[in-house]
């Protein structure tokens, strides 16, 4: 355990432990505040200071100041570094006091979620969150927003801002703003082989609006889903939150395994699969198995939820056919997104349905809200039919060709010693194995100590996982960002006696 001399009271944090460095100072510090130990206008130790006592980098503080001081527990005072607020906000205060002095007669129920709600909110235990922000080593899935053209894109949306006389300033009336729906029914039939006209696609807010929405449409309390092993922690928590029985299905070399998911559940009612790029491990599914999946749904009556998340990244090869261009039987639900092309912050995310679902799936959508703004969607029309999009979307596949070959590179030369880097033919992060004795989630507890974000990969399995390794993105940093990165953890591990590989 770490310890830091703070006036009142310590701060102990745990870098073995899953949740990360910044979040347990931020608890730590929120806690002292709202009992007590750190009164108003306490003085906190300078940033600098406080992560050299602590052994951690100076971003983990910063990052802790940060939400409190945007929160209301520090304010940063000119010339005198950060206290505690001297005058904290009255909700608060009630908190605190309710924390002192409980009434159990008031007291609300030790658990108030039900039996779905729980167990989609323990989907994120063992996760590491995001840090706000771009560019950090090595978060996963993060385009370089950096590179992004943001002074074209502003323009286009002021553009569409200003048109008070179009057709952006009413009630959405349909499942997304038309010429949208068009750009996204080319882009799919041409880059994807995707076979659907514009009123088979359903604009919603993010991938993970999609995701939920398509589960509550197709799925009923105890149906069997089959889900990917490793497979994405999204998806498991719409299935969940859908009353669905999970039955994780193993993944290989060509994806996820058709014949072990007929012997656990042969009638599934959906699949959900990430053929083009397996997320997290990052392979393709096989032609054979694509056509077994799809023969499989049809005699079922299963669906299939394909997420394509991040194909227009491949870097070796030609991509194979979308499976909704091979289905011929109306049983593949396409889903992509363009937080992994564009910006996260953008929200616009799909789904392509078959036609008999165009006109319950419109209905559900205006029921559930989750529609991005039609002045924001007007102007990604714009943005795709001017050729700006096609044009970004190429410019990022060179770079992002290059920091892969970078990273590979950086494991073979810094972190051969603990890393085994398993390169994909494309997309935004890779996953490296660590020798099977290690402990991932207590190795990327040690790389958060170096400021280097990484996933445990055993976070992605519902059950026991037979490979310990790490998730890695490459795709929002610089080349000699990667470098210096894959330095620190060479460090950091050899420091810490991680086992290696070798």
């Amino acid at each position: 355990m770490l310890r830091s001399p703070l006036p009142l009271g310590t701060l102990d944090l745990d870098p073995a432990a899953t949740v990360p460095l910044y979040r347990q100072l931020y608890d730590s510090l929120r806690g002292a505040i709202l009992d007590g130990r750190l009164a108003a206008g306490a003085r906190l130790p300078s940033s600098r200071l406080l992560a050299s006592d602590l052994g951690v980098g100076r971003n983990t503080v910063l990052s802790a100041f940060e939400q409190l001081t945007a929160e209301g527990y520090l304010e940063a005072v000119v010339g005198a570094g950060t206290r505690v607020a001297a005058s904290l906000p009255d909700e608060l205060l009630e908190i605190a006091k309710s924390r002192k002095t409980p009434d159990a007669k008031t007291a609300p129920a030790a658990n108030t979620l039900s039996a779905r709600g729980a167990l989609m909110a323990s989907v994120k235990r063992g996760a590491v969150p995001y840090v706000r922000g771009h560019g950090r080593a090595f978060q996963h899935g993060l385009p370089a927003i950096d590179l992004f053209p943001m002074t074209l894109w502003s323009r286009i949306l002021a553009r569409r801002a200003r048109d008070h006389a179009g057709s952006t300033f009413g009630y959405e009336t349909g499942a997304g703003f038309r010429p949208l729906q068009e750009a996204i029914a080319a882009h799919a039939g041409a880059a994807r082989g995707v076979v659907c006209t514009p009123e088979q696609v359903i604009v919603t807010t993010g991938a993970q609006a999609a995701l939920m929405l398509a589960a509550q449409m197709v799925i009923d309390p105890g149906d069997d889903v089959w889900l990917e092993e490793p497979g994405y922690l999204g998806a498991r928590g719409a299935f969940l939150g859908a009353g669905a029985n999970i039955v994780p299905v193993p993944v290989d070399s060509d994806g996820i395994d058709v014949e072990a998911g007929r012997a656990h559940a042969p009638r599934p009612r959906l699949i959900y699969v990430t053929p083009s790029h397996q997320y997290p491990l990052g392979v393709t599914l096989s032609l054979q198995r694509r056509l077994a999946l799809l023969e499989l749904a049809r005699n079922t009556n299963a669906w299939v939820l394909e997420d394509d998340y991040d194909s227009e990244y491949r870097y070796t090869g030609r991509p194979l056919a979308s499976l909704q261009g091979l289905d011929r039987s109306g049983h593949v639900l396409y889903m992509g997104t363009f937080a992994k092309t564009l910006f996260p912050a953008l929200r616009i995310g799909y789904l392509i349905v078959p036609d008999s679902l165009i006109e319950a799936f419109r209905t559900a959508i205006r029921l559930t809200g989750h529609i991005p703004p039609a002045s924001l969607q007007a102007a990604l029309a714009d943005f795709i039919a001017e050729g700006h999009y096609g044009a970004h979307v190429r410019r990022m596949r060179a770079i992002y060709a290059s920091r892969q070959a970078c990273l590979i590179d950086a494991i073979d030369t810094h972190l051969h010693e603990w890393l085994a880097a398993a390169p994909g033919d494309g997309g935004m992060q890779m996953t490296a194995w660590l020798n099977p004795a290690a402990d991932d989630r207590q190795v990327a507890g040690i790389a958060e100590r170096a400021d280097v974000h990484v996933m445990p990969v055993s976070t992605y399995y519902v059950g026991p996982a037979p490979r310990n390794g790490l998730y890695l993105g490459f795709s929002a940093i610089p080349e000699t960002h990667i470098i210096k990165a894959a330095k620190r953890l060479n460090d950091v591990f050899s420091a810490a006696n991680v086992k290696s590989r070798i």
